[in-house]
């Protein structure tokens, strides 16, 4: 089986090792084999962004843009291959796959847009005769650290801010999905982008990760991942001085009210709870509903349950498909086990089954989960599971409603289902989150605008659109006497 190599200055590197990239659809089909760096890849690689960063940082708009347009419009040229890869790997379904690549493609077509807009502000002095000019540079070399949930999506909107701002970046992928970064890191190198200025390097998080963030040549670090490892990444960059970004977890909210059109609520709950396997940071996983629509919504939400098709990925017609891993599985069942100890109902689901395809392949397959009779202070509402497992807690009103929303350390996202403009106003003034959706499930957001949240959920500037500039961006003023 062919090894895919790391991307170091403008070569594809063998690793120390490699590993298998396995179908979590079908434990049998082993997608590939990847290179597993060590400290030492990530040094060359680091030394080559170094080396390329003088000529790139200043390097002409035009030849940037062009160069980031290409690379996006190979990715929505070839997102039906790209998709089934990436539904191959990561388990979602297929169309889903294929709309994550189309996004990864506009991402960098959008950031081809920002090489052409770069803009700054040039203001007289209070002192007579000088002039101030406002700009901004790139910051350096750039680590990006990013999750396996958005294997190719993720990647694209750090990487291309990153490139078209003019700075350099190592990427290390999740080790969990290395084909889709790989297959962009191929499509990248074939762009006209100079040697050194784009580096792959594949391998295990406590290596590649751990040698990235405690690099004293890497001037800023991106992560997207777990709240543990983010602190921790955190505390480091802070010890050294680099600037940091971080994309953590979430507990999502999704409050229906009793006014909701109670078919609207349940199908964007099914949506925000379930689809993509409930592996998004922006899945709601809290169901807070107020006591007259209570019984209804919780019957009509086990009807629409029971016509999710749980299979393989890239099967027609299957809705979910598996978990990404074993371990994955194994902690999202250990929570379903977890609250009805604490005293929640399983409604339905929660328990591992076979592929509903029967083709008898293995695979990380489960049925997706709903707890009532929850508390707000059950584990179950107070930790991110990351799986397809939703909880209900039943409140008297909306008052009640927006404080139990509130009452997490998280704020990534945050949902309503009402019909009035009242509570929906103040539902978006006051709900604690980065993002707040009335009406639309919590998980689904433009490239445009920007992404991120609050407390626990996220730290530093925000990503995508226009906002990723200050991130991967440093700003200059300069004084000229006339």
């Amino acid at each position: 089986m062919t090894a895919h190599n790391n991307l170091i200055n403008g070569s594809w590197t063998p690793g120390k090792t490699t590993s298998p990239n396995t179908n979590p659809s079908d434990l049998s089909d082993v997608i590939g084999q990847y290179a597993q760096g060590d400290a030492s890849d990530v040094d060359a690689a680091v030394a080559a962004a170094m080396a390329a960063f003088p000529a790139w940082s200043v390097s002409g708009i035009q030849a940037r843009h062009d160069a980031l347009d290409k690379i996006g419009n190979e990715i929505l040229a070839r997102k039906e291959e790209l998709g089934d890869l990436l539904a191959r790997e990561e388990g979602k379904t297929r169309p889903e796959a294929i709309g994550e690549v189309a996004r990864a493609g506009q991402i960098f077509k959008f950031f081809a847009g920002e090489c052409l807009r770069l803009a700054g502000e040039s203001l007289p002095s209070v002192r007579p005769g000088i002039g101030v000019e406002i700009t901004r540079e790139p910051v350096g070399v750039v680590g990006l650290i990013t999750p396996w949930n958005f294997p190719i999506a993720i990647p694209a909107w750090k990487i291309a801010p990153a490139l078209a701002f003019g700075n350099c970046v190592v990427i290390k992928p999740a080790d969990l999905v290395p084909g889709s970064a790989w297959a962009l890191a191929d499509i990248i190198h074939r762009s006209g982008i100079p040697a050194g200025v784009f580096n792959l390097v594949m391998g295990r998080g406590r290596i590649i990760g751990d040698a990235l963030v405690q690099h004293p040549d890497v001037a800023a670090i991106s992560f997207t991942g777990s709240v543990g490892v983010g602190r921790g990444i955190a505390e480091a960059c802070v010890k050294s001085g680099k600037k940091v970004q971080l994309e953590m977890g979430g507990k999502n909210p999704q409050v229906v009210l009793d006014d909701a059109d109670l078919a609207q609520a349940v199908e964007l709950s099914a949506q925000s709870c379930f689809y993509s396997t409930g592996q998004r940071c922006t899945a709601s996983s809290r169901l807070i509903v107020t006591d007259k629509i209570y019984p209804a919504f919780v019957q009509a939400l086990q009807e629409r349950m029971a016509k999710i098709k749980v299979g393989d990925a890239r099967a027609a017609g299957t809705d979910i498909g598996p978990v990404v891993s074993q371990a994955q599985l194994e902690q999202d069942l250990s929570y379903v086990e977890i609250a009805q100890a604490e005293g929640a109902v399983l409604a339905t689901g929660g328990s591992r089954i076979a592929c509903h395809t029967g083709s008898g392949k293995e695979g990380f397959f489960m049925q997706p989960a709903l707890l009532v009779d929850s508390t707000p202070q059950m584990r179950i509402n107070r930790e991110e599971v990351f799986g397809p497992v939703a909880s209900v807690i039943r409140v008297q009103d909306y008052e009640e409603a927006l404080a139990v929303a509130n009452d997490t350390a998280f704020g990534l996202s945050a949902g309503i289902a009402t019909t009035s403009l009242k509570y929906a106003t103040h539902f978006k003034r006051h709900a604690q989150a980065g993002m707040v959706m009335v009406n639309l499930p919590t998980a689904g957001v433009d490239y445009h605008v920007p992404f991120g949240g609050r407390k626990g959920s996220s730290y530093g500037p925000r990503e995508q659109g226009r906002y990723a500039q200050e991130f991967y961006t440093t700003v200059k003023t300069a004084y000229t006497l006339a």
